[in-house]
């Protein structure tokens, strides 16, 4: 295994690679109940286990009838009742939203549309449109409703609660650790004396939620050591399925990680990728001590280059896991003013939206090692290789990755 003989990957084809070397490492199912489904994914289609609706129900308050009118009224109809059929011409029975249309009603008429006279009986018109819903109406029976590979949020837990669904086949949580490097590192206090507080070990995590993961452990700083770095990899691999590490990935006096996937046998899905801020970024598969195949994700130890590892890499890799379906293609935003490119690297620019979400003005404190930018974006406009972007212009935009739920 050679760590630096390969040119970078771009970074296009660095996502598509993170993202099939976890699809063909995804695995697996497992039944939940309903109500745990919130953020999981589907790893079987969702299909209606009954025609939805389930029998001709009303969509109003109002008057089932049969025959011409006036209606002598003979019943009333409730939701979650079984009603006889209508059987007489002239003849009709109260009914209420969501309840079942008797075997035999011609029609049904608002209750506002309606006049009930002093002999009791009831008159009005019907509307042109019938006012129930039919049988199969939104599903027949068996229909898929939901593709497999589908985020589970409320909307989809609503529609397999209403056709009669109590568990859901889901993919399992990808598993990650974090393993923070670099003996520099402060994790309390402020900064000084040489020293810089670790922020990787406190934000990492979260980003890793957001990108669908379930974290595990977080550990360091680790030694700057080859052997404390084995041992800590070692550790994490024995519970998750995914390790991210943070710095280490260039080949400087204690940069170990490179030694360390050496020893442990691994091999690299992607070494260095062709985007700036972030290059030194690595993806390897790693046998774990149970001989199934885990990743180790190498993030730059600068901060803002380790979340562009985290978006490029990372995220990729845990949808594919996850055995969700993976956008290669972004949304277009227009820029609301110039942004440079990077040679023949691809440049994400972080940059924050306007409220309608369309515009997007790249924003300040954008070095490898600063957050303030970040703190303040919704994202990266990507520039990419030999393109310069005019404002105005319309450019791909990659938002920062959210919780189920969250909206930028």
């Amino acid at each position: 295994m050679s760590a630096d003989v390969n040119p970078p990957v771009g970074w296009d084809q660095a996502r598509e690679l993170a993202y099939q070397a976890g699809l063909a490492a995804s695995a697996g199912t497992e039944r939940i109940p309903l109500a745990d489904g919130d953020g999981r994914t589907l790893a079987e289609p969702l299909r209606a286990l009954t025609a939805l609706p389930a029998f001709p129900t009303s969509s109003i308050d109002g008057w089932a009838v049969r025959g011409a009118g006036p209606w002598r009224p003979v019943g009333r109809v409730l939701a979650g009742g079984t009603p006889p059929p209508l059987t007489g011409d002239g003849t009709c029975v109260e009914i209420a939203t969501g309840a079942m249309v008797p075997e035999g009603a011609a029609a049904l008429i608002r209750v506002e549309e309606s006049t009930t006279g002093a002999d009791g009986l009831v008159t009005g018109t019907p509307r042109a449109t019938p006012e129930w819903r039919l049988p199969g109406e939104e599903a027949a029976e068996g229909e898929e409703l939901v593709p497999a590979g589908t985020p589970i949020d409320p909307a989809v837990i609503g529609v397999a609660a209403t056709c009669g669904h109590e568990t859901l086949t889901v993919r399992p949580e990808p598993r990650a650790a974090l393993l923070v490097f670099g003996d520099e590192l402060l994790t309390a206090g402020p900064p000084g004396a040489g020293r810089v507080r670790d922020s990787l070990g406190p934000q990492v995590p979260g980003w890793l939620r957001r990108c669908g993961a379930t974290v595990t452990s977080v550990a360091g700083p680790v030694q700057d050591t080859l052997q404390a770095h084995l041992a800590a990899i070692r550790t994490a691999l024995a519970t998750a399925d995914l390790v991210c590490t943070t710095g280490g990935t260039m080949h400087g006096p204690v940069d170990h990680l490179h030694p360390s996937l050496t020893e442990l046998g691994a091999d690299y899905v992607v070494n260095t990728v062709g985007v700036r801020p972030g290059f030194p970024m690595l993806l390897a598969r790693v046998p774990g001590p149970d001989g199934r195949q885990r990743f180790l994700a190498g993030l730059p130890g600068n901060p803002q280059s380790a979340v562009i590892a985290l978006v490029s890499l990372v995220a990729p890799l845990l949808a594919g896991l996850a055995g969700r379906p993976f956008a290669a293609e972004l949304p277009q935003v227009e820029a609301a003013t110039p942004v440079p490119g990077r040679g023949r690297d691809t440049h994400l620019a972080l940059a924050a939206l306007d409220p309608t979400g369309r515009v997007a003005t790249p924003v300040g404190h954008v070095g490898s090692a600063m957050l303030r930018g970040l703190a303040n974006a919704h994202g990266f406009l990507v520039v990419r290789p030999g393109v310069k972007v005019a404002a105005g212009d319309s450019v791909p935009f990659l938002p920062l990755p959210l919780l189920p739920g969250e909206r930028v």
